[in-house]
């Protein structure tokens, strides 16, 4: 008997799963917040230098400013520069003082902020970067705060994925929890930019346990035929924390208040382990049988399956359990001894750097849209929706390597359309910015069903792991790319949508699972692999149909 077969019995699908997919909605709406706050959190008023005796109106520019700051090409004011003296002015005493100096009209000196920044407050009332002047200059340091949250998950989803297949997939997710709602809250509280850095890069560590863990828990519950309807309608708490941050971000518009807001949940969060069950297949593969042999009886009950006492007594666990149970440790390692599984690791690190670093490379810049912040916000959480249905009725009648490509391909064709629409044409930028976001978010939704659908039981939270750690990279770099368009304004589009390109043609590299039941071992997903021969020899993967 296969942990397929005990499942059938105790039931696949039912209230116990949906009651499973509910308890672990919120750290799926937790994550967008966390993830995309930066467009909040570090957002860059309008600023200009710090002037004695400036107006105290920001937006009156007048003859005095016009005297002390210099315009940009486009007729703006200077953001980061002044002039070193007050500029002559027709029928002012200004030019009379100027011109007693000598001062040349044609060149005139222009220094830095010396005196720091007066910021634009009618719409961010406090951000990081007016908060520790992160500008000009120092803008730089405003990017690196996402890349260094970036790293933290990337790190965070190294230790939470071993960590997690070794110790277990409830418990890892409590001290995440935990450790969110203590990093978040001490970030809220930092007093300076060196120790809100810090406390950021440790809370995205904490959060990576919510990305490898979330799925795979919710997976290892579900029958092959409901995998794509659950993976699909978890997917959605994502697009609706990406829409609640929009009218968060839109009634709290102090930075520390924000965080607070989206940190304090983990409260309840932590509260509703209670209920989430652990993972019965992974407790088999470490011969804990008879906690494996409560949790079926209870889906089974919660269920209104009536079970044989003999199909499902737990000497029949055991048996199951001998199978399956792993004799060595899970390593990351283990991903890369057997050919197959090397050649899935490899593709899934490609394709997840691909998909993590187009999305955020979209997600993060909201600019230039022709709408206010929160309008983009809003409108990029809503056109996920639709592209969640496509992504559902495609991976069930395509397959997921074929989802997985396309969506990654129409990311890379509307980036790169985008760069041929010039800078009159407003509408048509946006139509494909959000086309694009919407593509993106279908990879994101199609990468974690295929990926957790490729690994072995004994391996998955580990293979995630390390997929989640290299896709992390790519969104640790995303933020940074934005900076090339000092070099070429074009730039970053074109990084975004090629390696999006290039994820594309990975995923067509990797095997279907659709139809296919999860593999439990290392020798499970060899046999695919195998000659047909040698297959019918030993016990076969098998197939279902939808």
């Amino acid at each position: 008997m296969s942990f397929e077969e005990l499942l059938e019995q105790v039931g696949g699908f039912g209230p116990f799963q949906l009651r499973n997919v509910a308890l672990l909605a919120l750290p799926r709406v937790l994550l967008p917040l966390h993830f995309l706050l930066p467009i909040f959190l570090a957002a860059v008023p309008a600023h200009r230098c710090a002037l004695p005796g400036a107006p105290a109106n920001f937006s009156h520019q007048d003859a005095w400013l016009e005297a002390y700051i210099p315009r940009e090409p486009d007729g703006t004011l200077s953001s980061c520069l002044r002039f070193a003296y007050p500029q002559a002015l027709p029928n002012t005493t200004l030019g009379e003082e100027r011109q007693s100096r000598g001062e040349l009209e044609d060149e005139p000196a222009t220094v830095p902020c010396s005196q720091g920044w007066e910021y634009d407050h009618s719409e961010f009332s406090s951000t990081t970067a007016t908060e520790w002047d992160l500008v000009c200059e120092q803008k730089g340091l405003n990017r690196a705060a996402s890349t260094f949250f970036f790293a933290g998950v990337l790190v965070g989803a190294m230790a939470f994925g071993y960590l997690s297949d070794r110790f277990g997939r409830r418990r890892l997710l409590l001290v995440a929890y935990v450790s969110t709602l203590v990093l978040g809250l001490a970030s809220a509280a930092s007093v300076s930019y060196v120790m809100f850095a810090i406390t950021r890069t440790l809370t995205g560590s904490a959060l990576a346990g919510f990305t490898i863990i979330v799925m795979p828990l919710e997976l290892e519950w579900l029958d092959v035929e409901h995998r794509t309807v659950a993976g699909v309608l978890s997917s959605t708490f994502w697009t609706g924390g990406v829409m609640l941050l929009a009218l968060v971000g839109y009634l709290i518009r102090d930075w520390r208040w924000l965080l607070l807001a989206v940190t304090l949940p983990c409260a309840p969060g932590i509260l509703s382990l209670w209920w989430v069950p652990e993972s019965a297949r992974w407790l088999l593969t470490q011969g804990r049988v008879k906690e494996a042999h409560r949790y079926l009886l209870h889906c089974a009950r919660l269920n209104g399956r009536p079970v044989c006492e003999d199909s499902l007594s737990q000497e029949a666990v055991s048996k199951v359990a001998a199978e399956e149970r792993v004799v060595r440790r899970p390593s990351y390692l283990d991903l890369f001894r057997t050919p197959r599984l090397r050649h899935i690791s490899l593709c899934c690190v490609v394709v997840w750097f691909g998909v993590n670093f187009s999305y955020y490379g979209l997600s993060l810049d909201v600019s230039g849209l022709g709408l206010n912040v929160y309008q983009t916000q809003l409108l990029f959480g809503a056109v996920e929706l639709p592209f969640k249905l496509l992504v559902y009725l495609s991976v069930r009648h395509a397959g997921r390597r074929l989802t997985q490509a396309g969506t990654l391909l129409g990311t890379a064709l509307a980036l790169g359309t985008r760069l041929l629409v010039t800078s009159d044409m407003k509408s048509w930028s946006t139509v494909l910015a959000v086309m694009g976001k919407g593509f993106s978010e279908a990879a994101f939704t199609t990468v974690y069903l295929f990926t957790s659908e490729l690994y072995p039981t004994v391996l998955r939270q580990t293979g995630m792991g390390l997929t989640a750690l290299v896709g992390r990279l790519g969104g640790s770099l995303a933020p940074l790319a934005a900076l090339l368009d000092g070099v070429w304004l074009s730039l970053p589009k074109l990084a975004y949508g090629g390696i999006a390109l290039l994820a594309a043609g990975t995923a067509l590299l990797l095997p279907e699972t659709r139809q296919a039941q999860l593999p439990e071992t290392i020798q499970d997903v060899e046999r695919k692999s195998a000659p047909t021969s040698l297959q019918e020899e030993e016990m076969p993967m098998k197939q279902v149909q939808n």
